[in-house]
């Protein structure tokens, strides 16, 4: 073999290499929440460290139309504290009534570790002194990094309380203008239970793709399968129309993805969503044996909060792993 051969059969080799880690998505779920405090800079400096495709994350719109990044639209009194450094006592007020000099005063650099939610995560090392990010300031982290990660951007915002946030189509313009003027609209998914902003911002920009949520259990259920009109949820798409196939509606509103709860999936739901051209990447696995699972069914990521834990399953399969 000559060395000219063997470089071009080595850059072969490795092209291919590259192409397995982007058909695997490895989401670290609001930057890495189990290792670090949930949509700070620091989870997601955390999370490219460690070595993800995609950092999935959280928005919310300010009073003064900044877009941030937060779960809750309003103040959660189980990651944040007031400027006097105690924890809230109550939820609220609502991300959407500050401005975000207001909201920049609050700390979320730890989980209050006497709530039952900051129990969760024992792993999780506190950086105090974290405010809430804007969306800007975590697309010049990406930037900065010199990673070629995506960003998975969950538009906050529900049918049941519109009082909570601005209105879907000024929440999908707002995103679709920010995600453009950085220039990475080819980096970026939208994703949403509320798939009104979904919707819209296919109309916007047709080039951005979006991803479809959904949940079914006993306590949050957007799909509403016995609902024959529809599930408020779902940007007047009903599930009835396409014979109860989740899959066929996820495509229907123009999703290339569909992300629902891991526990509602199953091997033979994937195989229909691949059958209809739509991807499915589950939300939120943190055991390595629902990993395994989920990957034995051939789904193609997973979001999690522990994305060490999910590098180390993939390397133990001898899958490519992202830098």
């Amino acid at each position: 073999m000559t060395k000219q051969l063997a470089y071009l059969l080595a850059g072969l080799m490795a092209w291919g290499a590259a192409l397995q880690v982007l058909a695997f998505d490895l989401e670290g779920h609001r930057g890495t929440r189990g290792l670090a405090p949930e949509n700070t800079l620091a989870a997601f400096s955390r999370a490219l460290a460690i070595g993800v495709t995609t950092l999935e994350t959280d928005l919310a719109v300010t009073a003064d139309g900044v877009l941030v990044i937060s779960h809750d639209p309003l103040l959660n009194p189980d990651v944040v504290r007031a400027p006097d450094g105690r924890w809230l006592p109550d939820k609220g007020p609502a991300i959407h009534m500050l401005t975000l000099a207001q909201l920049k005063r609050y700390d979320i650099g730890r989980v209050d570790p006497a709530s039952k939610y900051g129990r969760q995560f024992p792993e999780q090392q506190p950086a105090d002194g974290e405010r809430f990010p804007t969306l800007a300031e975590l697309l010049a982290l990406v930037r900065a990094s010199g990673k070629p990660v995506r960003l998975n951007l969950e538009t906050k915002i529900t049918p049941l309380h519109p009082e909570q946030t601005v209105d879907a189509t000024t929440f999908a313009r707002l995103v679709v203008q920010a995600v453009q003027a950085a220039g990475m609209a080819n980096r970026v998914t939208i994703q949403s239970f509320d798939w009104r902003t979904l919707v819209e911002a296919k109309k916007i920009a047709p080039e951005i793709e979006t991803a479809c949520l959904t949940i079914e259990t006993p306590t949050d259920d957007t799909v509403r399968r016995g609902d024959r009109q529809g599930s408020a949820w779902h940007a007047g798409f009903a599930l009835a129309a396409y014979d109860g196939v989740l899959p066929a509606l996820v495509r229907a509103a123009g999703c290339a993805i569909w992300s629902p709860f891991w526990r509602n999936v199953t091997g033979d739901a994937i195989s229909q969503a691949h059958g209809l051209g739509v991807k499915v990447l589950p939300w939120t696995v943190n055991d390595p044996r629902d990993m395994t699972q989920l990957i034995d069914w051939n789904t193609d990521g997973i979001i999690t909060d522990y994305p060490d834990r999910l590098r180390r399953v993939l390397a133990d399969r001898g899958m490519p792993l992202p830098p």
